[in-house]
């Protein structure tokens, strides 16, 4: 069986089924065939954010993406160290 894919649309009108037209989350899982846990998620990640709730596939958030550049930047910073280390400990070891 194949993951299901919803766009983001769907997601926001979804949402919008349960908060502005105040359907119950279980009745509008079943009419959407969802499973309920799926669209309270849903619900919560549009209140948490409701700007860049459901970014899809591939985009990620901005605090993601901050993430993603200080780990790529921290694995250089940490790469350049070990050299540096390697290097005073060569010279170190021929100045005996």
């Amino acid at each position: 069986m194949q993951r299901r894919k919803f766009s983001r649309e769907f997601k926001l009108e979804a949402v919008k089924l349960v908060r502005e037209r105040g359907v119950a989350v279980s009745q509008a899982a079943r009419d959407l065939d969802l499973h309920e846990n799926v669209l309270r998620k849903w619900v919560r990640e549009q209140v948490a954010d409701p700007g860049s709730a459901f970014p899809g596939h591939g985009v990620m958030k901005p605090e993601q993406q901050e993430i993603e550049r200080l780990r790529r930047e921290l694995a250089r910073m940490k790469a350049e160290r070990d050299i540096l280390k390697k290097a005073a400990a060569y010279f170190a070891r021929d100045s005996i």
